[in-house]
């Protein structure tokens, strides 16, 4: 495993450590909402540095790890017909639906196609006018513009093979259902900077104020990570509970108004069913009525409602991890029946996966 000492800006990093270790008084217990931050933090040993008490608990920020496994069937079918040609980031091939993945679907003969952005398929409707394009539309508000954009093109080129199935998913609503829980003991949020390079960070001041919790907008650097959980511990020993922003390289209050726009122009917002989670109000995205005609749910209907309903591994704790109340070694599957090669949950296959993250840095749990 590599630590914080191998990362070029090590001693630095290790300056901000010792700052949190002289004013940390008392235990204290921070979620990361990203799968990036967390990443960062199992690979340097971040989690290693800090003062004991003070406990980093990983969040459900990887899109990818909570889509729900009925959407993934949906893409599977989707994928298997003859006449659609379906699209999709790679990190979805390997995510397991209940019975297969769409990596194995391609191998009996599927036509999934990896893209790098949903723009990427209008060029391939264009060229494949007799088949339909389907983009498997996923990811936080980060990548939702894009998205919002290709279908925007298509309505404007007059492309009608190209169709999407969403599964755009919301931060703030799911902190928010995290801090309803009863039994919920966080006490500090470091916040997703991509994210909020997009929406920016004014929706998440009335979440700090409801709950009596610091928000840290947080970059993926060791030494943001530090900063970010330096910030909050600091306003945590003070009694303040305000959202504070650490990545001000790159976001600001407001977010990309542009990027907005055209979100709100193509996207309503909607329940969502999260993998692990459940259903949480107003957390996804849906397309509006004007722009039905790409909805991939609504031109396959007849076909998507021919698939059963999801059935989850019950040996898969992944919606405890996701929900930040267990860690990837806990799972008495990790390492074992669960692996990169043969996963039963998302977790161990996304690259920002927590499980991923523990398997292929830190296979034992490691003490500071």
């Amino acid at each position: 495993m590599k630590y914080v000492q191998e990362y070029r800006d090590g001693s630095l990093a290790q300056d901000y450590a010792e700052a949190i270790a002289r004013i940390t008084t008392r235990p204290w217990q921070i979620m990361e909402i990203c799968g990036g931050q967390t990443h960062a933090i199992v690979k340097y040993g971040i989690d290693t540095l800090l003062p004991p008490g003070v406990t980093l608990i990983h969040g459900p920020g990887c899109p990818v790890c909570v889509t729900d496994m009925g959407i993934i069937d949906q893409a599977i079918a989707l994928a298997r017909t003859p006449e659609i040609i379906f699209c999709s980031f790679g990190d979805m091939l390997r995510v397991p639906g209940t019975e297969q993945d769409l990596l194995l679907v391609k191998a009996q003969g599927g036509d999934v196609r990896i893209v790098y952005s949903p723009l990427d398929c209008l060029a391939i409707a264009q060229k494949e006018r007799e088949r339909h394009v389907v983009f498997f539309a996923v990811g936080f508000e980060t990548t939702a513009p894009a998205t919002a954009m290709a279908v925007y093109q298509a309505q404007q080129m007059g492309i009608t093979n190209f169709s999407l199935l969403v599964s755009h998913v919301l931060v703030p609503p799911a902190m928010e259902a995290i801090l309803s829980d009863p039994a919920c003991q966080i006490q500090g949020f470091l916040a997703a900077g991509h994210v909020c390079t997009i929406m920016g960070y004014e929706q998440y001041e009335p979440i700090a104020a409801k709950y009596q919790i610091p928000i840290v907008v947080t970059g993926f650097e060791p030494v943001d990570i530090l900063q970010g959980l330096y910030l909050c511990i600091q306003q945590l020993e003070k009694g303040e509970f305000r959202c504070e922003n650490q990545y001000a390289r790159s976001v600001q209050r407001g977010g990309n108004p542009t990027a907005q726009r055209i979100m709100d122009q193509v996207f309503a917002i909607a329940p969502q069913q999260w993998r692990g989670i459940g259903t949480i109000p107003q957390s996804g995205l849906k397309l509006r009525p004007e722009f039905a005609e790409y909805d991939a749910q609504v031109r396959f209907s007849e076909l998507l409602n021919t698939v059963k309903p999801a059935v989850a591994p019950t040996e898969c704790i992944s919606g405890e991890i996701l929900r930040g109340v267990k860690k990837p070694h806990h799972c008495p599957a990790f390492g074992t029946k669960c692996t990169p090669e043969r996963p039963l949950g998302a977790p161990m296959v996304s690259s920002e996966g927590a499980c991923a993250a523990y398997y292929r840095y830190r296979q034992t749990p490691v003490t500071a």
